[in-house]
């Protein structure tokens, strides 16, 4: 599975629409629209917009923070930190995603009822400047504690992805790999060939 984070401050000189619509038509299984600056007035017309060009492809939405947000658009998953999950559950008939970041947190969004976790960080990246990586080691003490997907993310490129899903990961988000891309669809592609080749 190769899931998109969003990030429209990523994409320079571009569309971030038209980013979306590439990846989606590139392969991405999943996008989701992680926008947490913006209030709902002006997330759900672009939550809605994505919607639709992506609408005659498999890709899935998901909608990051905003739970009224992902209920209007009739969003196929909600995602939320592993606080706000911990607090207060929420009620969204659809998929339910966790960013996670120990085993201990793993284990419990599971209990709560999580249906996919988000691993990271991974490996370095831009975006946790000075944390140090997780490594594909947490990855592995995950898969040995929880039955459900296994998203990892961070620093995950075209060299490294192999590792993470033979670590035990179902599949790995992506942001500013292709975010920033000039061909967004060949780039999902790229790395979709490698979770075939990969995950049997």
């Amino acid at each position: 599975m190769l899931y998109l984070i969003s990030n429209r401050k990523l994409v320079k000189d571009r569309n971030f629409i038209e980013v979306m619509q590439q990846a989606a038509e590139g392969g991405v299984d999943a996008i989701i629209l992680r926008e947490k600056d913006l209030p709902y007035e002006e997330l759900l017309p672009i939550a809605e917009e994505v919607k639709r060009v992506i609408a005659n492809t498999k890709t899935l939405l998901i909608i990051n923070s905003s739970l009224q947000v992902a209920k209007d658009v009739q969003a196929h998953g909600y995602h939320s930190s592993f606080n706000a999950f911990m607090g207060n559950k929420p009620n969204f008939n659809g998929e339910l995603g966790v960013s996670v970041h120990t085993l201990e947190e793993a284990v419990a969004a599971e209990e709560k009822g999580a249906d996919y976790l988000l691993v990271s960080h991974i490996f370095e990246t831009d975006c946790k400047k000075g944390l140090a990586p997780k490594g594909i080691g947490v990855i592995e003490e995950v898969r040995k504690a929880v039955k459900i997907p296994i998203i990892a993310l961070g620093g995950i490129n075209l060299n490294n992805a192999e590792q993470v899903l033979l670590a035990g990961a179902n599949g790995f988000a992506v942001m500013s790999s292709i975010m920033k891309d000039e061909s967004p669809d060949i780039l999902a592609g790229e790395f979709k060939k490698i979770i075939k080749n990969t995950v049997k």
